[in-house]
């Protein structure tokens, strides 16, 4: 089958488009059929060897997936051929990537694709989905009426974090980069946005939640906590998910006469049963048309290099190209 990997760590250029064995699903694996990929950070720091992972030989890039079920393995009890279905976690902690024409994944991993939901969007709401969703109520414990703020809110996670914020009833002042974004930040559901290149985000923040606020979600890779812990609510918690060599300076006295918390989490380390109910929000909240993960760029499988780079471009180094996720079509 048609895949594309790397045969060790390194740049973007060092993918390869070939030919690789067809899996046969064991135990609990389920074959599907690929249909949509959709690129995510993590998946490059893997694929350079940035973050340090078990790799197999060749690896097959890819973390989020959408396709449909064409063989179950002998243990496999969740689906059987001709189920759509959804997922993450893929090409992370030793598995084996999902950007080929066919992948085994174990069944603990997918979840049903709704039948109002095609493959891209699924395979987009993936990983930022349930990112979001674990640090907003797994771990902030967010509650209706709460007030959010979180930085990017037309990214992956951001858009994600936005969304659902306001499915239960939260308050969401997000801030963007220009006014195109700002319109975008407003369709999504924002009840404030602020452009961060020309607005000061202090003023906005204290005009938005007088009394602090509740839940902070910091997408930037240097959090100025600085800044954050004096605009928190009493018992005011920040979530922190990026900026692995950041050292950021912790103002204690706000921070603990308030009661704040600082949550940091990486949604691989996750609990199958934790991303089991992630799922399930997520996929009614796709068919209800509360949650839509926004598609910035698509790609043959065979322009994966360049879907790794304008990725790379985005994460690393700004530029701002992207507003949206990255999707490679098998």
């Amino acid at each position: 089958m048609k895949a594309a990997y790397v045969i060790e760590p390194g740049p973007a250029s060092s993918i390869v488009i070939g030919q690789v064995d067809r899996p046969v699903p064991h135990g609990r694996e389920i074959l599907v059929k690929i249909h949509s990929v959709a690129i995510n950070p993590i998946e490059t720091y893997v694929r350079s060897g940035v973050v340090k992972m078990p790799i197999p030989t060749p690896y097959i890039i890819g973390t989020d997936f959408a396709g449909t079920v064409e063989l179950v393995g002998p243990e496999a009890k969740r689906f059987r051929a001709g189920d759509r279905v959804w997922g993450s976690n893929q090409g992370l902690l030793g598995r084996q990537g999902v950007a080929s024409e066919w992948a085994a994944i174990d069944e603990e991993f997918a979840y049903p694709t709704p039948a109002e939901v095609d493959d891209d969007h699924a395979a987009a709401a993936a990983l930022v989905g349930i990112t979001a969703h674990l640090g907003l109520f797994r771990d902030a414990n967010l509650q209706p009426g709460e007030k959010v703020y979180v930085s990017g809110g037309t990214g992956g996670v951001g858009s994600s974090v936005l969304q659902m914020a306001k499915a239960v009833g939260a308050k969401v002042l997000t801030s963007v980069g220009s006014p195109e974004k700002e319109k975008e930040a407003f369709e999504l559901g924002a009840d404030q946005v602020v452009q961060y290149k020309t607005a000061n985000i202090e003023e906005a923040v204290k005009s938005f939640a007088e009394g602090g606020i509740d839940v902070w979600w910091e997408t930037t890779r240097e959090p100025n906590l600085e800044m954050i812990i004096p605009l928190l609510a009493k018992r005011g918690r920040v979530i922190l998910m990026a900026g692995r060599d950041a050292k950021p300076l912790l103002p204690l006295g706000p921070f603990y006469t308030k009661d704040c918390k600082i949550l940091g989490f990486a949604m691989f380390n996750s609990s199958l049963e934790e991303q089991r109910t992630s799922a399930s929000d997520i996929g009614r909240w796709l068919a209800e048309g509360k949650l839509r993960p926004k598609i910035s760029r698509s790609f043959p499988l065979e322009e994966a290099a360049h879907a790794h780079e304008l990725q790379e471009a985005n994460t690393l180094r700004k530029e701002g190209t992207l507003s949206g996720k990255i999707i490679l079509h098998m």
